[in-house]
């Protein structure tokens, strides 16, 4: 795999961002490049036949709790593929249409408690 080769919304953390892979036999060719980028701050994906199978990044990065592991890992098998975060604007807060403890009072009525 060369060197400008990219998986696209990798979710390794809590924010998703593109990411650089490289295969085995390229990062054996190229390793001192590719810890000049993780001393650097970068991270960089390894991958076996297209499977990602580890991840370089600098120590002392922390790693985040993934609550998804499963779905994560699915992901980055390019099995799945995640969606964006929820922005409240696109979800505006609604007026109510009827009014307080008419849901109570139907299922009163529902249930034959009236």
């Amino acid at each position: 795999m060369a060197l400008r080769s990219y998986f696209d919304n990798v979710a390794t953390c809590s924010y998703i961002d593109a990411m650089r892979a490289v295969g085995i036999r390229e990062l054996k060719n190229r390793l001192s490049e590719y810890i000049r980028l993780v001393r650097d701050g970068e991270r960089v994906l390894v991958t076996d036949r297209g499977v990602i199978v580890a991840e370089l990044r600098p120590p002392g990065t922390p790693i985040e709790d993934d609550p998804h592991p499963l779905l994560t890992a699915a992901a980055q098998e390019g099995k799945v593929r995640l969606g964006a975060a929820n922005r409240p604007d696109l979800y505006p807060k609604l007026d109510k249409v009827t009014p307080d403890g008419l849901a109570l009072e139907l299922l009163d009525w529902a249930r034959g408690d009236r």
